[in-house]
């Protein structure tokens, strides 16, 4: 069975960042899932995804890497390990998913088709991804309508959680800018 990485791309006339987003993007998508046997009529590119994804292997082909939670989360990793790459899936929640699905934590491209289903039905149980990211940046937002003490120091850029702002705070305030002062007079 031939695994298909990113250099196989080229042998097909793609580029290797084929599969981004974009309309050359999206061209290059649908050339190739033409050429493997999907048409561009068959519904929208969610769909063929959905159906390419639900079968790992196709044709002697193999996918790469697999989208749980609208993430590219690697194959050659353990389930637990790769989970985490998804925004909002820490240690503890993949250990959590994978207990209440009682899958071992094998590596991810063991996983089988019935598996990966359910994996996916879990993952979508919680908000991660471009969800979490929006509700958190909503909730930022409306401290700083309402001006309170929490959102007067995120419009500010300083650590809204009591700690010391005379030394150190380097991390929310950036780097120091040095401010010109009176210059020594030389002797």
């Amino acid at each position: 069975m031939e695994v298909l990485t990113r250099p196989c791309w080229r042998e097909y006339g793609m580029t290797p960042n084929c599969m981004g987003f974009g309309s050359a993007g999206s061209r290059f998508r649908f050339k190739f899932l033409a050429m493997i046997g999907f048409s561009s009529s068959a519904g929208s590119l969610s769909n063929i995804s959905q159906r390419l994804l639900q079968t790992i292997s196709f044709r002697g082909l193999r996918v790469q890497c697999l989208r749980v939670g609208n993430t590219e989360i690697p194959n050659d990793k353990k389930l637990e390990i790769s989970l985490q790459h998804v925004y909002g899936i820490g240690r503890s929640r993949a250990h959590q998913i994978l207990c209440d699905l009682s899958i071992g934590n094998k590596l991810t491209k063991d996983l089988t088709g019935v598996e990966l289903n359910t994996l996916r039905e879990e993952v979508s149980r919680y908000m991660t991804g471009e969800d979490l990211r929006r509700c958190i940046k909503h909730d930022i937002g409306r401290l700083v309508d309402i001006q309170c003490y929490r959102g007067i120091r995120h419009s500010v850029g300083l650590p809204c959680r009591g700690q010391r702002t005379s030394t150190n705070a380097r991390t929310r305030k950036g780097k120091r800018v040095a401010i010109p002062g009176k210059k020594k007079p030389t002797r």
